[in-house]
């Protein structure tokens, strides 16, 4: 099969990942399905992991690897003992490829939360390919009335705005700041709408910011220099009730953080040291991780029922380099997906 290879880490503009021929994935365990991959989703993580800047969290583990974590493909082949899915039947697979089904956390609905759960394009070689085997037990049929390109993006920017809503404590008429609206915050905009919350897009880039009215964001705000966005926050919206970081930057967590009310909440979905925070304001600042299985249906659920706008563009498995260098350089809209 083709995908392409991360051999070597480094910036994405010396094209890191290169196009391989390598042997397509076998099954290798009774309950495993084989799936020829349609659309992958690009993701900043990747990008990170791509260029060294989370080695220091073991990221990836080990090279060669394959990346990619938000998968849409078709079964072509299952395994002896699989028995709710069949060939021919499209799936999705997320960045939670397994875990050990038996701790604590398995038991308790938070696999994702697993000491030993397998990640997707990490621990385990990922979607930028044109085949993957995956556990029965970690694949999410797809309705036949979404396309695999719209589809794709749910597996990790769909799942993590739907936690990070979640996270937020949503109540109708609230009001709550996503920090960051690209490919991640653009659907956080839309589940927080699904809640009932009032919701205010904050970003750098004006394209971004009209992504966020594009999705339903009640307001915008550009973000330059602290003083001026908290000025102008505070004369159209007044504080907020809360915030969902997506925006990997510790000047904006902390700008997200000053712009909560006193015992408001703020989701961080970012890896980003905390620089200031006043325990006297009784604030919650609290982390979020993709989702379980269960929530994963519910977010695929929940986009046909409401007919979610997932905004993306498609481009060639090859162009994977030049596609994480427009993410990289803020020129993607909201969400690219690589074609095999």
């Amino acid at each position: 099969m083709r995908a392409m290879v991360l051999e070597r880490l480094g910036p994405i503009e010396g094209k890191p990942l290169q196009l391989r021929e390598i042997e397509t994935h076998k099954i290798k365990k009774n309950n495993d399905v084989l799936v020829r991959i349609e659309a992958c989703g690009v993701c900043r993580s990747q990008l990170h992991g791509i260029e060294g800047d989370w080695q220091k969290y073991g990221i990836p583990p080990a090279l060669p690897t394959i990346p990619g974590h938000e998968i849409v493909g078709t079964i072509t082949q299952i395994g002896p003992s699989v028995k709710n899915l069949k060939v021919g039947q499209r799936i999705g697979i997320s960045p939670l490829h397994g875990s050990c089904m038996h701790c604590d956390y398995c038991k308790t609905g938070k696999e994702h939360l697993c000491d030993q759960a397998e990640i997707t394009g990490e621990t385990m070689l990922g979607g930028y390919a044109e085949y993957i085997t995956v556990s029965e037990d970690f694949a999410t049929p797809i309705p036949d009335s979404m396309k695999s390109e719209y589809a794709a993006p749910l597996f990790c920017a769909g799942i993590t705005a739907y936690k990070a809503v979640k996270a937020s404590e949503p109540t109708r008429q609230k009001t709550v700041g996503i920090f960051g609206v690209g490919g991640v915050g653009h659907l956080t905009v839309e589940f927080a709408k699904l809640e009932g919350m009032r919701v205010v897009g904050v970003a750098r880039n004006k394209a971004h910011l009209d992504v966020a009215k594009k999705v339903g964001a009640d307001n915008v705000i550009q973000f330059t220099e602290q003083n001026e966005f908290l000025s102008t926050l505070k004369k159209e919206e007044g504080l907020l009730d809360s915030a969902i970081v997506f925006a990997p930057s510790e000047k904006i967590v902390d700008l997200a953080i000053n712009s909560v009310k006193k015992g408001g909440t703020i989701v961080l979905g970012v890896l980003a040291s905390i620089p200031n925070f006043d325990v006297f304001t009784e604030k919650t600042l609290r982390g979020t991780l993709i989702g379980s299985r269960s929530d994963m249906v519910d977010v695929v659920r929940l986009a046909k029922q409401n007919d979610m706008k997932i905004i993306f563009k498609s481009f060639p498995l090859e162009q994977a380099n030049s596609v994480l260098e427009d993410l990289k350089y803020s020129r993607i809209e909201a969400r690219a997906v690589l074609t095999p």
